[in-house]
This record gives structure tokens, sequence and C-alpha cells, in this order.
């Protein structure tokens, strides 16, 4: 799907809240804090990236907790 459609990446405009995004992170990746640590520094880094619809349901749930995000293509 990824070679087929592209890759989206995950962008938050609220880098402050790292500990709020690990934990919606830990829950919808199913990942360890060490794990969710090093991908949320991807992710407020821009460099965090999927398929359109992985990213758009972890973008849905980040501002479901109250964190501006959104799945964009590169």
């Amino acid at each position: 799907m990824l070679s087929e459609h592209g890759p989206a990446r995950l962008r938050v405009s609220s880098p402050a809240k790292g500990v709020a995004i690990m934990r919606v992170l830990r829950a919808e990746l199913g990942i360890d804090l060490t794990s969710a640590k090093a991908v949320v520094r991807r992710v407020v880094n821009g460099d965090y990236s999927g398929t359109l619809p992985e990213m758009e349901r972890v973008a849905r749930k980040l501002r479901e907790s109250g964190i501006t995000a959104v799945a964009t293509r590169p």
C-alpha cells in the first residue's frame, strides 16, 4: 500500500505536549516507553511517516487528546 500510494507524514503543532503525544502513541502503536520517546522525536521533527490511513488514524487520536495533528503528503 505504501509503495502504491506513497508515504504520508504525521505533523503536530504542539510539541510541548510530549507526554500526551507519547501516551497516544503507546496506546495506538502498542510500543514501550523507550520506543515512544523515539517516535515522539521523529513526529516533532516531521520525520515520522507511514500510509495515509495509518497517519490519519494516529492524527485523529492525537486531536481527540487535545493535540493539534494532521497527516500530510510530502
